[in-house]
């Protein structure tokens, strides 16, 4: 039976890699995958999904999967969707039709909240309408689990004000403990150089 999963991560988790492996896992085994993403998401190119650590694929975006015949969807063994917390309720709950009349199952992954501590909007629509959660773990410059995202400045000043969504900035967040989050504490050894997924 298909599912919609929504797997969430802070900054550096490798939620982005985590999605490319799985899209290599279904395909290998001879099952064909759609990867796509909001097309908010540019920093990668034209129609690519890039991870960090130097993973990569060419995807579709989110609209244009929309456009596309519910028959031909249906071919895909699973749809696989990055930087999902940029969906709209609208979109996610088009997700949930394609889970639920159509039978193709969903695979989400992106942040779960910003560097203010707010949901995402489609972070907030995935959390409730998902069948299944899970997180996607990282660590904190202090060992503990890292769940919180901060952004900083060009100082290494950890910032809590300013607009949602900074589009190629990865180099301005990191992922942290909550302790270490709420006290803006980006740790003994920071040179002022974030990590991403």
């Amino acid at each position: 039976m298909a599912q919609l999963y929504f797997k969430y991560g802070a900054m550096g988790s490798s939620k982005t890699a985590n999605a490319l492996m799985a899209r290599f896992n279904y395909e290998e085994r001879g099952q064909k995958t759609l990867l796509c993403k909001p097309q908010l998401d540019t920093r990668d190119g034209d129609h690519m999904v890039h991870s960090r650590i130097g993973l990569e694929y060419p995807c579709v975006y989110f609209h244009e999967m929309r456009q596309m015949d519910e028959e031909e969807l249906k071919k895909n063994a699973c749809i696989i969707v990055d930087e999902a917390q940029f969906l709209t309720k609208e979109e996610v709950l088009y997700l949930v039709h394609l889970v639920d009349d159509c039978g193709i199952p969903v695979l989400c992954y992106g942040l779960r909240a910003d560097f203010k501590g707010d949901l995402f909007p489609g972070s907030y629509e995935l959390l409730v309408m998902a069948d299944k959660l899970e997180e996607v773990k990282t660590i904190c410059w202090c060992g503990k689990k890292a769940a919180f995202n901060a952004r900083f400045d060009a100082q290494g000043h950890v910032v809590k004000q300013g607009a949602q969504v900074v589009i190629g900035a990865n180099d301005q967040y990191i992922g942290l403990c909550r302790k270490h989050w709420m006290l803006g504490d980006l740790g003994p050894d920071f040179n002022g150089q974030g990590t991403g997924d």
